[in-house]
């Protein structure tokens, strides 16, 4: 006896995923948090100067990519690339690290600290969002909320061409802006006046060997993590691609 087509059990590749609202609603809250900060930013500074540092390029890919995990998860439609939705947490969560380990380190050699710590008012709610909140965020939507096994380990040599990018955008941009600007340079590391050329690519080698090995280190933990226990999976497949 031959099924009829209509009664035909579909294959799973033809389930369409199931809508996962705290997904939906995670992703979102994360997005606005990157999206206030950087209002928030741009508000009380020079808009420019503002859309200068990684820190704000980094959140402006949280902004994106998660609004768009967001609906995606809302909307059941399938996961976005997990090349751009890794990226995007490798970016970040350097962002968060550099920050804490680095410029609001007292120890450190390019510390801010007391910089930072003069922050108050909406200045100082912007910071924690952009360097602590999304972060943190990010780093737990990859966790808690998308399925493993979607990242490869070219990821990580790929992921270089964002913080690539960045520096030889910082570097042209110190050329072009004034010497007695305060914001020739974006961060102290970068600084071609106070290290010159060969210090700052010294200072962006190291940075970048960090880059490829926190990618290794992401890619790495993706492959050996298990799926999250959620009944929003109960569809999905634990080898599905990218953020669902």
């Amino acid at each position: 006896m031959i099924t009829p087509r209509s009664a035909a059990v579909p294959a799973p590749s033809d389930i369409p995923p199931a809508r996962r609202p705290r997904a939906a609603a995670f992703r979102g809250l994360i997005a606005l948090s990157a999206a206030a900060g950087i209002v928030i930013e741009c508000v009380y500074g020079d808009v420019l100067v503002v859309l200068s540092f990684f820190t704000i390029w980094s959140n402006i890919l949280v902004a994106v990519v998660l609004g768009r995990g967001a609906v995606h998860a809302w909307t059941r439609r399938p996961p976005l690339p997990a090349l751009w939705t890794g990226g995007v947490l490798l970016c970040i969560s350097v962002v968060g690290l550099v920050f804490h380990l680095v410029l609001d380190n007292e120890a450190s050699e390019f510390n801010q600290a007391a910089e930072i710590a003069r922050l108050t008012g909406a200045k100082a709610v912007a910071n924690q969002l952009l360097h602590t909140v999304t972060p943190i965020g990010t780093a737990l939507d990859f966790l808690l909320l998308t399925a493993p096994g979607a990242l490869r380990w070219r990821h990580a040599a790929q992921w270089l061409a964002a913080p690539g990018l960045y520096f030889a955008f910082a570097l042209v941009r110190g050329e072009l802006i004034s010497p007695d600007a305060p914001t020739r340079y974006t961060y102290p590391f970068l600084d071609v006046t106070v290290h010159g050329y060969g210090g700052v690519l010294v200072n962006a080698v190291v940075l970048g060997a960090a880059f490829y090995v926190l990618g290794l280190a992401i890619v790495g933990l993706d492959r050996i993590r298990p799926a999250p226990r959620s009944p929003e999976y109960r569809i999905s497949s634990e080898r599905a691609r990218g953020l669902k």
